[in-house]
């Protein structure tokens, strides 16, 4: 095996897996209603991360752009300047105060946001002191044309984020990608190879796409990596723009279905065991098998 050289299938090499702050602690995946009324969004979202936290969940997860309608017309109103901070940033700042507050981590979602003349679309991690942990912004925009079903180009109005994403929180080491980005293997085998224990993929996937491959890209994604996936989606609204198809989930790394939703609005909140990690990277030790003398996987930015 040691000629198939599986350390240099990944350059540079994979970094070990960290040893996480907890081995087991509870996830809360928030599917939100969505309206457009951007101040009754935040409000029940935070009202949402209380019920949460209550429930004993450690980390919070929101869905994608849940303060805004998700359009191309909306993103240039509802988006924040968070750099800038205060009431710039109103949504910004309740997920920093509710992180402080609840001592918890939360993965916040996506939001549109306005830097100089560009926006983007971005999640934001507060760590259980209330500050910003990471900023992701969407890598992969969703621009597609399924004739007579969909057709979206968020590059009409959204700028691509230009770093994959990977923070360290009190919960373990989290890889961060936004709906589209679930889509590209590639990201994922970064976040496994710079030792990422979780990826959460905030997400919107519609009523065309949904059904086929929302969750089997969840799956393929843990299954591939060894390793935990949440996505977390808007509830579905029939009368909006764009309906989105729901399901939030959690997978394990055997690509297994751990806990998932339907389409309704609902928290769920998880159990994730991080030993089953370890466990499953014993039974199939893909990371010795891999083929460096034949294919690498670059991470150009490590």
């Amino acid at each position: 095996a040691s000629a198939y050289k599986p350390d240099e299938a990944r350059v540079p090499p994979a970094l070990q897996l960290p040893t996480p702050p907890v081995t087991k602690f509870k996830i809360a995946l928030c599917q939100l209603s969505v309206i457009p009324d951007k101040e009754r969004n935040i409000a029940h979202a935070r009202k949402a991360i209380e019920e949460a936290a209550s429930k004993g969940a450690q980390l919070v997860l929101l869905p994608e752009i849940w303060n805004s309608p998700y359009s191309n017309d909306s993103f240039p109103v509802y988006a924040e300047d968070i750099e800038a901070g205060g009431d710039a940033a109103p949504s910004f700042a309740m997920l920093s105060e509710a992180a402080r507050s609840l001592q918890i981590t939360i993965v916040g979602g996506s939001i549109p946001e306005r830097c100089g003349d560009c926006l983007y679309n971005t999640c934001c991690i507060f760590g259980t002191d209330g500050k910003l942990k990471g900023k992701h912004r969407k890598i992969h925009l969703f621009d597609i044309d399924i004739p007579g079903k969909i057709t979206f180009k968020e590059s009409k109005t959204l700028t691509a984020g230009e770093h994959p994403t990977v923070v360290d929180t009190d919960v373990g080491r989290i890889g961060v990608g936004i709906c589209y980005d679930i889509r590209f293997q590639e990201l994922a085998m970064l976040y496994a190879a710079r030792g990422a224990h979780l990826i959460c993929y905030p997400g919107a996937f519609n009523m065309t796409t949904g059904p086929l491959h929302w969750e089997l890209l969840q799956r393929a994604r843990a299954a591939d990596n060894q390793l935990f996936v949440a996505t977390c989606s808007p509830a579905r609204d029939t009368g909006a723009g764009y309906t989105a198809w729901g399901h939030s989930t959690l997978v394990g790394p055997f690509g297994e279905v751990i806990a998932t939703t339907e389409h309704e609005e609902t928290i769920i909140v998880e159990e994730i065991d991080y030993s089953l990690i370890e466990l499953r990277r014993s039974n199939l030790p893909l990371g010795n098998q891999r083929r460096g003398d034949l294919y690498q996987l670059v991470d150009v930015q490590r």
